[in-house]
């Protein structure tokens, strides 16, 4: 028999960032689109790999967007900390939204463990690093802390959705200066599997925002935009000035994925939004100095 009052149960459920029947269904398809296109180191052509075709540019991005991917076992444990999967203190909807997005992280982790291994494969075979120096750097940064400075689950959302999209535009720019074969090729990979989570989070924030309304949602996607750095941006040593280089050298501006946001978001001016997204899309605007 289930104690809790009505109004309570009403109260809990309205907290929840979107039914569990809802994150059931979107993360069922994000899962299945992920199993459908996965693959593996093995499928690149590592014979025709040509490391004088690196520039210096080059090996500066692949030992960046290491440190990056690798840094996957803090991430995961930043959204399984944020979104609990045992406890008895959790009521049952929370947990039930938490144990199907759960399923969608277990994909994702794999994802991103498989970019994190490539790349430092990638780095092995074309002599940008020797395993056991590349091995104790990646420690080194792996053990620092992951955190985001937010506590409404939307805004996590949000995060993330940006910074999937930011890192699918980098791949993508980063190809088009490349020219070492096996690299344009994993970038390939590494930006399709970007452009699938951030296709996740996309269906979540609109799910959210669908639940909750727009205009009590902008503040929180605000927030998220004015206080937004890319992961590692506060840990990883010299990370400014190394950004700043890649930045220069791919003409890419992680701005610019502020307008997949804006655009999610207009979506809802036809129901009664207008005014929120005009709001959203001057604040992106004034951000990126348009």
């Amino acid at each position: 028999m289930n104690d809790t009052p009505p109004e309570a149960a009403g109260a809990q459920r309205s907290r929840l960032p979107v039914e569990p029947g809802e994150i059931r269904d979107l993360t069922r398809s994000a899962v299945g689109r992920a199993a459908a296109r996965q693959w593996s180191a093995d499928e690149l052509a590592w014979t025709t790999l040509r490391p004088e075709q690196l520039t210096d540019t080059d090996r500066s991005v692949v030992r960046f967007i290491t440190f990056i991917e690798d840094h996957i076992p803090g991430y995961l444990t930043y959204f399984l900390d944020a979104f609990p999967v045992s406890g008895t203190d959790l009521a049952i909807e929370e947990f039930c939204f938490n144990r199907e997005y759960f399923r969608f992280l277990i994909s994702w982790a794999n994802d991103e463990e498989r970019h994190a291994s490539v790349l430092t494969r990638y780095q092995i075979e074309a002599g940008i690093s020797e395993p056991e120096t590349l091995m104790r750097e990646l420690a080194e940064e792996g053990r620092k802390k992951f955190a985001l400075p937010y506590e409404n689950p939307v805004q996590a959302f949000t995060y993330t959705l940006v910074q999937e999209k930011a890192t699918q535009l980098f791949y993508q720019r980063f190809r088009t200066v490349a020219r070492e074969p096996v690299l344009r090729d994993l970038l390939h990979r590494l930006a399709r599997d970007e452009a699938r989570h951030f296709a996740f989070y996309s269906e979540l924030v609109d799910a959210y925002i669908g639940r909750h309304g727009l205009a009590a949602t902008v503040p929180d996607l605000k927030d998220v935009l004015s206080t937004f750095r890319m992961p590692l941006s506060d840990t990883l040593g010299g990370y400014w000035r190394w950004s700043l280089k890649i930045a220069d050298a791919t003409s890419y501006d992680h701005t610019e994925a502020y307008e997949a946001l804006v655009r999610l978001v207009n979506g809802f001016a036809t129901s009664g939004g207008r005014a929120s997204a005009a709001d959203l899309a001057e604040f992106v605007h004034r951000i990126r100095g348009i």
